[in-house]
């Protein structure tokens, strides 16, 4: 019976540990559950893919080349257990590349607030033309099925020179030998400002056509601008690089127009991206020799509420060979915009404006975002002669978003009078750039006052108000010694006069016995 009675209460004391134990491991699952979806449910706003340089890449056939990517986190949480991979697509034509792995993951591991450099090796197909790509990259957390976060870049791929060579040039003369230049004359550094793709040629009209050997094409081979960096709402001059494919045939009488995408976000604000500063959108050229380059310049300007991207400019060209045959060609290219970032602040409350060494002051202000770009790692930075040095992390500001500065500032050094004291501000863009910018304001610091109370073995002397009893028991001492001193005089001199007049009686009644 005993036995039995162990027995039932083993498994009692057995169902009662699973109940209590089973409820810890179902939460602790879930908070495991939550831990690996967090980047997914509430981080991917903040996780951005760029180029490095904002560079449109250029493949040659044949030939590995190396493309590096930018991840920042600026989601709120760290970013672990990822790992980024480009979309192979599902024909030769959707990637240009010799696959060479089942897989090009790369792993991530970015905290919060920090970027990651992410590079890969890629060889183009031989049997790829000239043309620009669209790709894209994907990240993926473990355990997910689906993309946390998408970006879609250009390519630009140049297809395998010819392996026999066009005869060599006829004797027809060249009028114009050398590059046209059309432009003001200036030289501008070469810039590699975005990418730039060319399409096909088509012949039309003219005589002797059906003699030609080949169609002379005319490629755009590259384009610079000036400044490097265009700016929404500037002026800039583009200058794009034209070559001569054919080794034969000479073109010329050529016309070229540029066409920039429509933006805007209603009919008063509808316009192209980039509109001639003066003058119309069409440029002539005299000709371009066989196998020959010249370049071509226009002065834009670039819409002032442009978005900070890069957008896609057409050109097309008009020209003839030496038989007088018209031609039309077309080409892109790609032109990377920015925004500048601009802000104001709000006035410092400073409460209070005088303290002493060891105390704080409370500083505030509000950054107010004016521009069209978002801040990201805005941070507050407080330095002074008369404080400790103090920093203060608000995290990424979207445009036209409000953000609250609120600092401790403990004093460090005595002043005479008001000190400056500097908040530096920095933040980056999209590209990881770091940019800064200053606010003065002052607070004066006193010498710290020792609390005598506080020291072991001193009392705080207790400040006596209202009738000055000391003094008055001074004087009243004075005054008593001189009362008593005046009495005993008095007293003393009417003893003496008693003794006189005693002594003067006596005489007399010695005298009046006498007589008789």
């Amino acid at each position: 019976m005993k036995r039995l009675r162990r027995l039932l209460a083993g498994v009692c004391l057995a169902a009662l540990l699973a109940t209590v134990m089973m409820p810890a491991k179902i939460q602790a699952e879930e908070v495991q559950t939550q831990e690996n979806t967090s980047v997914e449910a509430k981080g991917a706003s903040g996780i951005s893919i760029m180029s490095e340089g904002n560079k449109v890449p250029t493949f040659e056939a044949g030939k590995s080349t190396t493309w590096t990517l930018i991840v920042h986190n600026n989601s709120g949480v760290d970013l672990t257990d990822a790992v980024l991979s480009p979309s192979l697509g599902n024909t030769n034509e959707e990637w240009p590349f010799n696959t060479e792995y089942q897989s090009y993951a790369k792993e991530l591991n970015i905290k919060n607030g920090e970027s990651q450099k992410v590079s890969f090796d890629f060889t183009q197909r031989e049997d790829v033309t000239t043309s620009r790509h669209t790709l894209q990259f994907n990240i993926y957390v473990q355990g997910g099925q689906d993309a946390v976060v998408s970006q879609k870049f250009y390519a630009n791929t140049t297809a395998k020179p010819a392996e026999n060579p066009e005869p060599p040039a006829d004797n027809i003369p060249d009028p114009n030998p050398g590059d046209q230049i059309i432009g003001d004359g200036m030289d501008f550094p070469s810039v590699d400002a975005g990418g730039f793709s060319n399409g096909g040629a088509s012949i039309s009209g003219g005589g002797g056509s059906e003699g030609s050997a080949s169609v002379p094409r005319v490629i755009v081979t590259g384009f610079k601008t000036d400044p490097e960096e265009v700016r929404a709402g500037g002026n800039f001059t583009l200058t794009i690089h034209l070559k001569n494919t054919s080794k034969s045939t000479r073109v010329r009488n050529m016309l070229f127009d540029l066409s920039a995408p429509t933006e805007g976000t209603d009919a008063q604000t509808v316009a192209p991206a980039f509109l001639p500063a003066s003058g119309s959108s069409s440029i002539y050229l005299d000709g371009i020799k066989a196998n020959g380059a010249a370049d071509i310049s226009i002065q834009l300007n670039a819409k002032a509420d442009l978005l900070q991207k890069p957008y896609s400019v057409d050109l097309s060209m008009k020209y003839e060979d030496s038989d007088g045959a018209q031609i039309d060609a077309a080409s892109s290219i790609s032109i990377p915009v920015k925004q500048d970032a601009r802000f104001e602040f709000s006035d410092f409350e400073i409460s209070p404006e005088n303290i002493s060494v060891g105390d704080e002051a409370n500083v505030m202000c509000n950054l107010y975002n004016l521009g069209r770009i978002k801040l990201y790692n805005v941070k507050a930075t407080f330095e002074g002669a008369c404080i400790k040095k103090e920093e203060v992390f608000l995290g990424n500001v979207e445009s036209g978003a409000t953000a609250s500065i609120d600092a401790m500032l403990e004093g460090a050094q005595a002043t005479a009078g008001p000190a400056n004291v500097t908040m530096t501000v920095s933040y980056e863009d999209e590209a990881g750039k770091i940019s800064t910018t200053t606010k003065d304001l002052q607070i004066e610091v006193m010498e710290m006052m020792e609390d005598v109370s506080m020291m072991p073995g001193m009392e705080m002397p207790v400040e006596e108000k209202g009738f000055p009893v000391i003094p008055a028991a001074v004087i009243a001492g004075i005054v008593l010694v001189i009362i008593i001193i005046i009495v005993v005089r008095k007293k003393r001199k009417k003893r003496q006069r008693l003794n006189e007049e005693e002594e003067l009686l006596d005489e007399l009644d010695r005298s009046s016995e006498d007589e008789r």
